[in-house]
């Protein structure tokens, strides 16, 4: 590999970076990697390759995503290293700046449960690997973005599980498509052939890298092992390779569509979640004839459809597809005549699974469990963080009813909590100690919470119900034609709510600190300008401001030279910001230089 370097040698400084001069270098570049995909210009998108991997721009903001954005970012690999100062940043930046060999490090094994009692294999890279994996992963990724299927939705950017969702919907909605093929790749992670693979990279400049990762083998209880097949789970490019080992699905299925419009023209359709998707069929004979040739389409690539987990169902039957349960029900519907007549007719709900609704009742029960003897903060706190990540992810669906389920099942936990606390106490007192209406907003006196400190459990039927937009066809981010497009949806996904999304709106959803859109992946927090906890001016909108995690920890840290600025420009907000923000209220004073006291 040609040495990575394009910039100063160990003069690197990480609480100085530019991070929006480095998110734009690198996003303009992704952008030229995508277009000239488009175009055909086969050796322009090789130079542009080259260019992003000797970028100290695409280093940099590598190096962030695996140390401060990733959620495995505190998992070390087989050196047990973990980047988690500033300086051992910098370090890390510099030494893959001036790298010139590479030699991948084995991956350290792990094992995690599966639904079925079964364990899954991950394979943790060192954090060098996945920073040069990063790396690559934004020089590879944009050209296969322009190529990729609108269909396939798994690990993509800009994509989600609910636009996978949302596509089986529309198209089980128009009623001729009702039989399904509900099928899983048996393995797909730990068989995909690495010949095909590598073959289709071939032309790829870093494709000696990629190899090297494939082949690096894994160490388990301090046993070597090589691997001849498969992509290391818990690697940061390994879902690319997934998905373009698996790319050509619908091809193979012989699924038309409309030139420009992408307008399906065809008997078959299908939604694809990495190794999990769904064909959906006219005729029950055609569902059992596409699984036949879904077999031999893989048999290349070293997979195959799992016999256990692969059917083929009616949608009145229903399935579950990515934790929810998609079901066509009887009903019936009024006719427009006089005599007001009821005919028979169908309608296509999308409900949390039971299974689903089971191991939210396990983990509940598990929290409460182990945090018996915990202070009641600490469980609201915890159960709050359980309760909205599960609502949030349903709350797309018919979910009204499951969440009350739910929530009639997290009291009798607290009830549970609360007996085993105080067990000679009567509910007199624990009514009085433990319940009340803790939000001034709801009128709900059976909320459990501390009464001292105002904390209190949140319910899932809190949660409203809205329905997700699906992406546009086979839009990608790296489309420079779509910005504000994405701009506007992503702001729209990040889901605050209160005097978060308020600030949010006004800040046009960026970080006053890196200048960085919010909804880039890390955790968000509330700065507040006044450190004097008495001043009542602290609460109020005008003294705090919304930034990434990390950049709240940079404005403490009292080392950078320039404060962040205010984002109150809402003349010309930003693509995505509401039209109709209104300013918070504003201190007299210098408008531009925030008081950074605390």
């Amino acid at each position: 590999m040609q040495a990575i370097a394009n910039g100063t040698t160990g003069q690197t400084d990480w609480r100085t970076v530019d991070w929006q001069d480095a998110d734009k270098n690198v996003r303009n570049l992704r952008g030229r990697i995508f277009k000239a995909t488009q175009e055909g210009e086969h050796r322009k998108v090789r130079n542009l390759q080259k260019l992003m991997l000797r970028s100290r721009a695409n280093v940099l903001m590598s190096v962030r995503r695996v140390t401060q954005i990733n959620a495995g970012k505190k998992t070390p690999g087989i050196d047990k290293v973990v980047i988690k100062t500033p300086e051992a940043r910098s370090e890390l930046v510099d030494e893959l700046l001036t790298f010139t060999p590479w030699k991948a490090s084995p991956t350290r094994r792990l094992y995690i449960p599966k639904a079925n009692g079964k364990q899954r294999p991950l394979g943790i890279p060192t954090v060098r690997d996945r920073a040069m994996q990063a790396m690559v992963k934004n020089a590879l990724e944009p050209e296969w973005e322009a190529q990729f299927e609108g269909v396939s939705f798994g690990f993509r950017p800009g994509r989600a599980c609910h636009d996978a969702i949302e596509s089986i919907y529309v198209t089980i909605s128009k009623g001729k498509k009702v039989w399904v093929l509900d099928a899983d790749i048996e393995g797909a992670f730990d068989n995909i052939g690495h010949g095909p693979l590598l073959e289709t990279l071939q032309h790829f400049p870093a494709q000696k890298l990629v190899k090297e990762w494939l082949k690096a083998g894994y160490v388990d209880d301090r046993v070597f092992h090589e691997t001849t097949a498969g992509t290391p789970q818990g690697g940061v490019i390994s879902p690319l390779l997934a998905n373009i080992a698996l790319h050509g699905m619908e091809k193979a299925l012989k699924i038309k569509r409309e030139p420009g419009s992408g307008y399906l023209r065809s008997k078959r359709a299908l939604a694809r979640y990495a190794d999990d998707f769904v064909v959906m069929c006219e005729s029950e004979q055609d569902a059992n004839v596409a699984r036949a040739e879904l077999d031999e389409w893989l048999k290349p690539r070293g997979l195959r459809l799992s016999n256990e987990k692969t059917r083929v169902v009616h949608v009145d039957k229903g399935f579950d597809f990515l934790g929810f349960n998609i079901r066509r029900y009887p009903v019936t519907s009024k006719a427009t005549t006089k005599k007001k007549q009821y005919t028979p007719g169908h309608k296509l709900l999308i409900k949390p699974s039971k299974e689903s609704a089971k191991k939210f009742r396990e983990k509940v029960k598990d929290t409460m469990m182990r945090l018996k003897g915990a202070p009641v903060d600490v469980l609201v706190d915890r159960m709050n963080a359980l309760i909205t990540g599960w609502a949030n992810y349903f709350r797309s669906g018919v979910s009204k009813l499951t969440f009350s389920q739910l929530d009639h099942f997290i009291y009798q936990r607290q009830v549970r909590w609360i007996k085993f606390r105080h067990h000679n106490k009567g509910w007199t007192w624990v009514k009085r100690r433990y319940f009340g209406k803790f939000s001034a907003k709801r009128e709900d006196f059976w909320v459990f919470g501390n009464k001292d400190s105002g904390k209190f459990m949140k319910r899932l039927q809190w949660t409203k119900i809205e329905r997700h937009i699906q992406v546009r066809g086979a839009s990608s981010p790296d489309d420079a034609s779509l910005a504000d497009y994405w701009q506007a949806r992503k702001a729209k996904l990040l889901n605050l709510s209160g005097s978060y999304a308020t600030l949010a709106r006004v800040q046009g959803y960026k970080c006053p600190v890196c200048r960085g859109h919010l909804n880039n992946g890390e955790e968000l927090h509330l700065h507040h300008e006044i450190r004097d906890r008495l001043d009542e001016r602290r609460n109020l909108l005008s003294y705090q401001q919304l930034l990434h995690y990390f950049c709240h920890q940079k404005v403490h840290s009292r080392k950078e030279e320039n404060p962040p600025q205010r984002l109150l420009a809402l003349d010309s907000p930003e693509p995505g910001a509401s039209k109709g923000a209104r300013p918070v209220p504003r201190r007299e004073g210098n408008r531009n230089t925030p008081d950074l006291s605390n």
